[in-house]
């Protein structure tokens, strides 16, 4: 669906939040699995229209998909202008499916990673005692109660792909940017500033400790908060 108007964009939410959609009053439970993949270009935004916080804070991720790389570039070069068609052949059953997605919840989860996801989501509130100065001063808005839950729901899914029955605190820092970068709202001090959300979001990786990182190092970063020239919100 392009450019959705207002009242599509509710009946989507209605399909990702009660899992049904309404059509003319009737109610139509939605089978699983499924889900809602939405695309946002980064320019020509004019005659589109922008989503809430609330109905952004539904997505699970977002997560940005830049050039392909090389070697990618050229296999789409050479499919798409030959008369290659693909043969696709499913490599899960809708059981299957289902089942995996029971099977995640059962990955095990320590209590101090539970609570480092839950002190990561805090400490992106401003009005947080604790939350550090950065934030303030750059934040209008922070993560709310959904972003430690998929956080901790997304991590159990990365340590099964991984082969582990246990999420570690590596789980929860890889997956940190893809959760709260629309849900991290930026005031227009860091608007005019050039500092996104994915600027503050690495910030606050490197500033909160870990039990397996309880001395944190500079990381290096490709530009800080408070230059120009980082990358825009998309």
């Amino acid at each position: 669906i392009n450019r959705t108007p207002p009242k599509t964009q509710a009946a989507l939410m209605e399909a990702m939040e009660e899992r049904q959609v309404t059509v003319g009053g009737k109610r139509y439970k939605l089978d699983h699995p499924f889900f809602v993949l939405a695309t946002q270009n980064p320019i020509e935004q004019e005659g589109t229209y922008p989503l809430p916080a609330a109905q952004l804070d539904r997505f699970m991720f977002m997560v940005y998909v830049d050039y392909p790389d090389k070697k990618e570039e050229y296999e789409i070069l050479r499919l798409t202008t030959t008369r290659y068609i693909a043969k696709l052949e499913p490599l899960l059953t809708k059981e299957e499916i289902i089942s995996l997605m029971n099977l995640v919840l059962k990955v095990r989860v320590p209590d101090e990673v539970n609570r480092y996801a839950v002190t990561l989501a805090r400490l992106t509130r401003p009005k947080e005692v604790d939350a550090p100065e950065f934030v303030k001063e750059y934040v209008a808005w922070g993560v709310g109660p959904r972003a430690p839950q998929a956080l901790i729901l997304g991590s159990k899914a990365r340590a099964m792909l991984h082969g582990r029955y246990e999420i570690s605190f590596e789980d929860i820092r890889s997956l940190v940017h893809p959760v709260f970068r629309h849900r991290l709202i930026t005031n227009f001090h860091a608007d005019a500033e050039g500092v996104s959300s994915d600027h503050i979001i690495e910030k606050l990786l490197a500033t909160v400790p870990s039990p397996d990182r309880p001395v944190m190092t500079k990381r290096k970063r490709r530009s800080s908060p408070g230059t120009t020239g980082g990358n825009g919100k998309t």
